[in-house]
């Protein structure tokens, strides 16, 4: 026989404990799907199978966010992730209008990340050397660019740089997934601007965005979930 009360939370732990355990548990499973979501997305981009990409990539960033927020990761990280599902989205169109909503998703998910990294010291010859290769990228693209995009890809190339030179704060690897995200940007906006293209450029934009967010995810764990 179960004595009373035997399914309560233990005196002395906090009344969220037992949900917040539930939610950990689910973390490994949440990544693993997003992990089999991904090797399918980037596949189907091989096999140029557009189809199977239009239903696959819509399900990563959740995942991706899901397995965060279970993990008890901070709020900012999952808006993060979830800024980039936004982007994600719209760019499955291929109108310009959406371009720009895409861009205007992934801005914002810049923003939670420059937040959440903070203010801490960075090495100042990396921040030298990404404003050597921002300056040197948007003055190649922008006679290329069309004119109604070279200010807005202007202004997202700065924020996205800035975000990128500030993920090396939490450490060397998250370091490594802002500067694939900036590589996999930069890859789109050498497809805007008609650049030469190698073999399955989606399938390469995808797999650095992927890469990317994977690491950036790993920003804070569990311990910062109580952070902004």
């Amino acid at each position: 026989m179960t004595r009373p009360g035997a399914d309560a939370v233990p005196r002395g732990l906090p009344a969220h404990a037992n949900g917040a355990g539930t939610r950990r548990t689910a973390a490994r499973p949440l990544l693993i799907a997003f992990a089999l979501a991904g090797a399918a997305d980037l596949v189907c981009l091989l096999a140029g199978w557009r189809l199977g990409h239009l239903l696959a990539k819509p399900l990563l960033m959740p995942l991706l966010a899901g397995h965060v927020y279970a993990r008890g990761g901070p709020r900012l990280l999952v808006a993060a992730l979830l800024c980039g599902w936004g982007g994600d989205v719209f760019l499955l169109s291929d109108a310009d209008t959406a371009f720009l909503l895409g861009m205007g998703c992934f801005a914002a998910g810049h923003v939670c990340y420059l937040v959440l990294f903070g203010r801490g010291r960075t090495h100042a010859g990396l921040g030298a050397a990404y404003g050597i290769a921002l300056a040197a990228t948007v003055a190649a693209l922008w006679p290329d660019l069309p004119a109604g995009l070279r200010i807005p890809v202007a202004g997202y190339s700065l924020l996205l740089t800035a975000m990128a030179y500030r993920s090396s704060r939490p450490g060397p690897l998250v370091g490594l997934g802002g500067a694939l995200f900036l590589l996999s940007d930069t890859l789109i906006a050498t497809g805007v601007a008609h650049w030469p293209q190698p073999p399955r450029p989606d399938f390469w934009v995808m797999l650095t965005y992927l890469a990317a967010q994977a690491l950036l995810a790993q920003a804070y764990g569990e311990k910062s979930g109580s952070t902004p």
